[in-house]
């Protein structure tokens, strides 16, 4: 049993189709995770500034 050249190009195709979509959520997946550190450090520099504002309304 032979293969013919059309559908080695078809299995070749949607082998790397699949091999694209799954590498597209990981890659989505991977910078959702990554950037949630950043916006947390981000609310919390902005609570710091909140802070030391409040401390400064109380002095006054």
């Amino acid at each position: 049993m032979s293969i013919n050249g059309g559908d080695a190009l078809y299995s070749i195709f949607f082998l790397i189709c699949i091999f694209g979509i799954f590498s597209g959520v990981f890659f989505l997946v991977w910078t959702l995770v990554t950037k949630q550190p950043n916006k947390s450090n981000r609310i919390e520099q902005k609570l710091d500034k909140i802070i030391v504002l409040l401390e400064k309304d109380k002095k006054e």
